[in-house]
């Protein structure tokens, strides 16, 4: 016997009645086991420190372990994958970086939407970089750097810790921007590229900003130029490009997504959280030890950023020429 269409009707409005009230009660008690936090590189390594960092103080404001899952492979892709393929109710969280908005646009396949596939919750830290060479190099500023470079064409390289990295396209940037053509080196990873420079393979390198401050310190590198504006403790004395190129801000970004259809009373508790969490003494000064600086963002703010640095990088790619191969 069938339903009456009036009872079908009512019986409609009841579950969706129902899944209403539902939803915010279940935000109220969440999370009530532990909430795993992907990284998409190996432990030990500058993501991973982060993400250590900040999930005990995470965990503190959620009430619940916040536990980091190292998923290495695929310059991050394989985490942002399964972080993606998860279920939508916040205990699978992604700590994204603006590789992923590069990847989308080099990558023949990546398996995921990188805007559309996850709910930004908030924004974390920046990863300033900064342009090095050794002691010796002529140029000490980064009016000098850029005249140098264009007064030789090609004879100079710089070596990144990839194609298709941050570092690669921020140095992209500045040869679009300012007319310099530099050769491009990539490297398997960064480890090697400190150690090149200083024993004069490469003459230039584009690495993090907390590598370069520690060989500073020791005398083994010189600091040309900071690649945004971020302030950096120890990194005072080394001018960002946008003294000699106006405008220019580049740097790895860090912020944390869930799933996309991830509830939004979850997403805003998430989002309270993490404010709290980088707001913490220890937070602030176990991130400038790591380089990395406080960036906080709200989940709405985020979503439209993310947008505008995606459509950034297709522009600059697209017109640099840049390919994955």
């Amino acid at each position: 016997m069938s339903t009456p269409r009036f009872g079908r009707r009512h019986l409609l409005l009841g579950a969706v009645a129902l899944a209403t009230a539902t939803a915010p009660a279940l935000a109220q008690d969440y999370p009530t086991h532990p909430v795993r936090l992907f990284v998409g590189y190996s432990a030990g390594g500058g993501m991973d420190a982060v993400a250590r960092l900040l999930a005990p103080a995470l965990g503190a404001q959620l009430g619940q372990q916040v536990v980091v899952e190292n998923r290495p492979g695929a310059a991050g892709l394989l985490a942002a994958d399964a972080v993606a393929r998860a279920p939508a109710d916040g205990y699978a969280l992604l700590l994204g970086e603006s590789g992923l908005l590069i990847a989308q646009h080099l990558q023949a396949r990546t398996g995921f939407d990188p805007l559309n596939g996850f709910a930004p919750i908030a924004g974390l830290f920046n990863l300033p970089l900064m342009i090095v060479a050794r002691p010796d190099f002529a140029a000490s500023s980064p009016k000098t750097l850029i005249e140098q470079l264009k007064a030789k064409p090609g004879q100079y390289a710089y070596a990144t810790s990839g194609v298709g990295t941050v570092h690669h396209l921020g140095m992209e940037m500045l040869k679009g921007q300012s007319g310099a053509f530099v050769l491009h080196i990539p490297y398997r990873g960064a480890a090697q590229i400190v150690p090149d420079i200083i024993g004069g393979q490469v003459p230039l390198g584009v690495v993090s900003a907390a590598a370069g401050i520690a060989q500073i310190r020791g005398g083994k590198l010189k600091g040309l130029a900071m690649m945004s504006d971020d302030k950096l403790a120890g990194a005072e004395t080394v001018a960002p490009l946008s003294q000699a190129l106006p405008g220019f801000n580049v740097a790895p970004r860090l912020y944390l997504a869930a799933p996309a259809g991830t509830p939004p009373a979850i997403v805003a508790k998430l989002e309270e959280a993490v404010r709290n969490a980088l707001a913490k003494p220890e937070v602030v000064q176990g991130a400038a030890a790591q380089g990395a600086v406080p960036a906080p963002m709200r989940a709405d703010a985020l979503k439209a950023d993310l947008a505008r640095e995606s459509a950034d990088w297709a522009r600059l790619i697209k017109t640099q020429k840049i390919s994955a191969q």
